[in-house]
């Protein structure tokens, strides 16, 4: 069983059907989309050094632009059923990654999350259903040095909302993210559409 489905419970089937299909499917064999992102927004200019710092461990970037071509990919991982996410963004003079790796605890029923390849921050997950879209928060968050792992205080937190859904009419998952920090403001944002041969 997907980790997505066991975490959701019954509101996993309050999902739209394609969206079922999707984070199903992840578990089970890995899942190519591809599309545009028609926004992507960076945060204030004295961010570019930890957007760069990022940029190295495949998790922030200091790009912004609108039409940019995307490419996601989702992988089943290892014996903890771990799936991993590779967003790829590819802007004229290069492609730039926000990855990350996640999988379930199965005590707490909690999406554990940890961001960057390396990792760099780890952030517990809250998935809920609502309208048969699927909205994804971050909750407590770690710095990830190594082996250790240091509890953020909430202002110094990158504070996540994703927002995936499925539009019937051009038959297209639309994903919309934004990452904000209690003092800073936005700190990275995209929104956009994909589709998935693999999902039929």
């Amino acid at each position: 069983m997907s980790i997505y489905k066991q975490v959701l419970g019954e509101d996993f089937h309050q999902l739209h059907p394609m969206l079922q299909k999707r984070y199903e499917m992840m578990g089970e064999r890995p899942i190519r989309g591809e599309g545009v992102m028609t926004e992507i927004q960076g945060g204030p200019k004295l961010l570019k050094p930890l957007m760069k710092l990022g940029m190295k461990r495949k998790l922030l970037f200091p790009e912004s632009g609108e039409d940019v071509p995307f490419t996601i990919i989702n992988s089943p991982r290892g014996k903890r059923k771990q799936i991993h996410w590779e967003r790829q963004f590819h802007f004229p003079n290069n492609t730039r990654y926000f990855n990350a790796l996640m999988s379930l605890n199965e005590e707490s029923l909690v999406i554990e999350d940890y961001l960057g390849e390396p990792a760099l921050v780890y952030s517990d997950l809250i998935f809920k259903v609502d309208s048969g879209a699927l909205t994804i928060r971050s909750h407590k968050q770690r710095l990830v040095l190594g082996k250790i792992e240091i509890p953020l205080p909430r202002w110094f937190q990158r504070l996540a909302v994703v927002k995936e859904s499925y539009h019937d009419q051009s038959k297209k998952f639309e994903i919309a993210v934004q990452v904000r920090n209690p003092l800073m403001g936005q700190i990275f944002s995209y929104k956009g559409e994909f589709t998935s041969e693999d999902i039929t």
